[in-house]
């Protein structure tokens, strides 16, 4: 005899409001460019002259670390669940150490390519716009070190940025639960 399957669907998830939606996507946007830049630039030496890829390398890490720092302020006053009420114990833990290191690194990260701007004494301005002041004093070893650490963390960036993706498509393609549909555009709370 055949049986009848019958589907019972959770009720919807709470997803993400549109200033949330325009923030995340607004980063992931700042980052694509940013990675394209830090792949194009030339390699930077003891003499480099920055230049126009150089420039917006810097400008387009300072601007993520302002929209990071305005996304972070939006979620403490707007917070929402991480994950759906039938996620395994392990997941809502994990999701949140890998959400923490993401704002965590694109903090960070500007920061530290920030001081090695200043230890290389080199006038660090947003698009030509807005000129900075020197986070360490020039020839600084710190601001040297900190330029090691800020590619490093690069790549850190990148492989936790693959694993939220990977974490996403998997909600998305083998669990079917809504929780990349959260974050999309155009779909609704």
């Amino acid at each position: 005899m055949p049986s009848i399957r019958t589907e019972v669907r959770a009720a919807p998830i709470q997803g993400y409001g549109p200033v949330a939606k325009t923030l995340h996507w607004l980063v992931v946007a700042l980052l694509i460019a940013q990675y394209v830049f830090a792949f194009t630039m030339p390699d930077i030496g003891r003499n480099t002259v920055p230049g126009a890829l150089i420039n917006l390398h810097m400008s387009f890490g300072l601007t993520i670390l302002a929209v990071v720092v305005v996304r972070w302020l939006w979620r403490i006053g707007h917070p929402i669940p991480l994950a759906t009420r039938d996620m395994p114990s392990w997941e809502q833990p994990l999701a949140r150490i890998v959400h923490g290191a993401l704002y965590v690194l694109l903090v960070v990260s500007p920061i530290l390519g920030w001081m090695n701007a200043s230890a290389r004494d080199w006038t660090i301005t947003v698009f030509g716009l807005l000129q900075l002041p020197h986070l360490v004093a020039a020839r600084s070893a710190l601001g040297r070190q900190a330029g090691d650490v800020h590619t490093f963390l690069a790549w850190t960036l990148l492989v936790l940025v693959g694993l939220h993706v990977l974490a996403a498509l998997y909600h998305y393609f083998v669990r079917n639960d809504g929780v990349l549909q959260r974050m999309l555009p155009g779909t609704g709370r």
